[in-house]
């Protein structure tokens, strides 16, 4: 009795073994699993935007602060030392009339006493990033695209304003403080 109930189960081992994939349950199909859709192998914009922040900064700690100052003010001993008398970058009017491809310009070409930045000192993305670093020391300059003018500042108004501000209320009189004298008495 025993081989008979052996060889039926050896039969249906055999049989599930050898059943096509399509005849099993979905979760004993063996499929791949999904694919992923890629990340993105490279940077972010944002994350680029400041790597060339970065590298504008060091690009000015190394090539420009030397005389034009950490903060850009141009009030260095080296200026002093050379007669140098240096744009206050960190003064919105001083880059005011100057085009980002002036400036560029003046990066690559040197100007004066200033020495040229080279191709090989700095790429033309590194230079274009350092413009926009030197004009954001400026507290309230925004960066002029190449070839636009600069906007028109609103000019402030010289004299005094048409209405002068509204006066307070009044205050109210101070309340009289509380005596100690009993009441008097009721005859």
């Amino acid at each position: 009795m025993f081989k008979p109930f052996l060889l039926l189960s050896a039969v249906v081992l055999f049989e599930i073994a050898a059943a096509p994939s399509w005849a099993l349950p979905p979760q004993a199909t063996h499929h791949k699993p999904a694919a992923k859709t890629p990340e993105p192998s490279g940077p972010t914009p944002a994350q680029i935007a400041a790597q060339g922040r970065e590298k504008a900064k060091k690009l000015y700690a190394i090539d420009c602060a030397l005389c034009h100052g950490d903060n850009g003010d141009g009030k260095t001993d080296v200026a002093k030392d050379m007669q140098l008398t240096l744009a206050d970058w960190t003064d919105s009017k001083s880059l005011a009339g100057k085009q980002d491809q002036e400036l560029f310009d003046i990066i690559r070409k040197g100007k004066d006493k200033m020495p040229p930045e080279g191709t090989g000192r700095a790429t033309d993305d590194e230079v274009k990033n350092l413009i926009v670093y030197i004009r954001g020391m400026a507290r309230q300059q925004p960066a002029a695209p190449a070839g636009a003018a600069p906007a028109a500042q609103p000019a402030t108004p010289a004299t005094a304003p048409a209405e002068p501000p509204a006066a307070a209320p009044p205050a109210a009189p101070p309340a009289t403080p509380p005596t100690n004298t009993p009441p008097a008495p009721n005859r």
